[in-house]
């Protein structure tokens, strides 16, 4: 049986070698430990915290090192994270038992590394965190182990201020929000269902159809998860169904969909009454929607294979349409930490697809129907620019407040929901009407 540390080394150099994210390797190999792991606890926190402050754990281990850590083979240097992130972050755990716990990991994974490993532990024992003096941006950084270079461009959209906030926010675990089906149950009812299970929950302000849960672990283990009374959504993705406002009867689309949260919102405020049609681009992301749909008893979503960028003819005209468009998904890094992580250069593509996703959803919209544009995350390339490029391009559509009852940064119509602000994840949501030929 192996140890949790070691499946947890295992996780950390699958996402390290494969640029896996977090949370679905994790889930994949706890799966395959065939119930033998004795800590799934202390591992998803070694594996989360390490990704989460990747930044911080190499600086630290790059002062007691003669060489670079990327002359450092990857089973080397994920055995010393893990140990310093044990050390500099884990209270509950001694220091000793993280340095000999490590160099027996070492003993296992890269014997000849071993002693390399105890000497640099034990000078991180010794020293603890030791950041840069002076304030500025490195130690901004180092803080929050946030590449210099995105702690920049949050620090320069939304202040230092907000930008601390919203980096703290990313840092621990994220809070779980449940979207109550409304076909099926209620939330004092769904409540009360899920504490006899032994889930505890309370309501949300923001949005009245949701609940937060306070511990979700067995959540999808529920009786009222297989009965299909809730599914998983921030409020965030939440507010964005309610910024399109789907009404019963009407036609409506969401062009990409997977796995369906936002669909199934969408259907639950359409009171299943209508069509709604969800969209991705491979058979198995329509799969996901397929099958949640049906457990939670949605018969009006038509789902099928479809690619955003390009017009299909073969889609009738609808009333509302929304695009929640692939982005870099910097809203969202509490939840997948590796996010954080990506080079600037694999951003430079990103706003010419979503400005074409957003041209080409805009065929599908009937006069004075509505198009609603929302990404994950909080760079304003993505974001408000697109939108301004849509609407001088596009003089048939012109902007809709949206969601007016939630507080904003500034009085555009546009709405940015700020992680650590706003109690959400970070996301960007942007309506417009489709003008009528009066209104033309």
């Amino acid at each position: 049986m192996k140890s949790p540390r070691q499946l947890a080394y295992e996780t950390l150099l699958k996402i390290e070698k494969d640029k896996a994210y977090s949370n679905l390797v994790l889930d994949s190999l706890l799966s395959d430990a065939n119930g033998n792991v004795r800590d799934s606890a202390f591992v998803s926190a070694v594996v989360y915290g390490v990704t989460e402050r990747l930044v911080t754990l190499d600086y630290t281990l790059a002062l007691y090192l003669k060489e670079p850590l990327s002359k450092l083979k990857p089973q080397v240097l994920t055995v010393l994270r893990m140990g310093a992130y044990q050390i500099l972050y884990m209270d509950r755990v001694p220091d000793s038992a993280a340095v000999n716990e490590s160099v027996v990991l070492a003993k296992i994974n890269c014997r000849y590394a071993s002693s390399l490993v105890n000497a640099v532990l034990r000078s991180v024992v010794r020293n603890g965190l030791k950041l840069p003096e002076e304030d500025g941006l490195k130690r901004i950084s180092l803080e929050y182990s946030c590449p210099e270079w995105l702690a920049d461009m949050l620090i320069q959209s939304y202040g230092e201020d907000a930008a601390r906030k919203m980096l703290a926010s990313f840092i621990g675990k994220p809070r779980t929000f449940i979207r109550v089906n409304t076909l099926k149950t209620d939330v004092a009812s769904l409540a009360g269902e899920l504490e006899a299970e032994g889930i505890k929950t309370l309501e949300c302000e923001i949005v009245p159809e949701a609940l937060e849960v306070l511990d979700a672990a067995g959540l999808n283990k529920t009786r009222a998860y297989a009965k299909g009374l809730f599914h998983v959504e921030d409020i965030s993705s939440q507010l964005c169904c309610g910024a399109l406002a789907a009404q019963p009867g009407e036609t409506v689309m969401d062009m990409c969909a997977s796995p369906g949260g936002k669909s199934f919102t969408i259907a639950q405020m359409m009171e299943n009454r209508g069509a709604l049609y969800s969209f991705d681009k491979t058979e198995n992301r329509v799969s996901l929607i397929k099958n949640g749909s049906e457990r939670l008893g949605i018969h009006i979503i038509n789902a099928g294979v479809n690619d955003a960028c390009v017009h299909n003819s073969g889609l009738p005209a609808a009333d509302r349409v929304l695009c929640d468009v692939p982005c870099s998904g910097f809203g969202v890094m509490g939840r997948k930490p590796e996010i954080k992580y990506k080079s600037k250069d694999e951003l430079d593509n990103l706003p010419s697809i979503q400005y074409c996703i957003l041209r080409t959803c805009s065929e599908y919209v009937k006069p004075g129907g509505r198009l609603v544009y929302s990404t994950c995350t909080l760079c304003e390339r993505e974001n408000r620019e697109v939108c301004e490029k849509f609407l001088s391009e596009n003089a048939g559509f012109v902007p809709e407040r949206v969601l007016p009852d939630i507080p904003r940064r500034d009085n555009t119509d546009f709405i940015t929901l700020l992680p650590g602000i706003s109690g959400s994840d970070g996301f960007f949501i942007a309506a417009f009407k489709r003008l009528t030929e009066e209104e033309n």
